[in-house]
């Protein structure tokens, strides 16, 4: 059963000027793994966790480290949760993670279901 979805599209050179305006925001949003990914990459991963938190009714104090987008050897991303995000998805019956990310045109954008059994 589908318990939330969520999407979300960011611009990627207005996203790009934004991590350079505040050195900080790549700490703060992304994962020691991501921070080192190209400015496509991290705005899709951007977009996949905005669409993350809207699939799960967008609640407060959630960390943006706590989400973790990884890629299969295939290249699929896939999401990881830990913390607050898992705490979240548990509270909500989420067992599972579907997640698509493009870029293209300057827009990343990412589409994140939440499936599992409602509580």
């Amino acid at each position: 059963m589908i318990v939330g979805v969520g999407i979300d599209v960011v611009d990627v050179e207005r996203f790009g000027r934004s991590l350079e305006r505040t050195p900080g925001l790549r700490v703060r949003l992304f994962t020691e793994v991501e921070r080192e990914m190209a400015v496509r990459s991290l705005a899709a991963r951007f977009a996949a966790k905005e669409a993350l938190a809207k699939a799960l009714g967008a609640p407060g104090g959630l960390l943006w480290t706590d989400a973790e987008v990884r890629r299969e050897p295939s290249g699929r991303p896939v999401l990881h949760v830990a913390g607050t995000v898992a705490a979240a998805a548990a509270e909500r019956g989420v067992e599972n993670w579907h997640i698509s990310l493009s870029h293209d045109g300057g827009i990343a954008t990412a589409v994140v279901i939440a499936e599992g059994s409602l509580r």
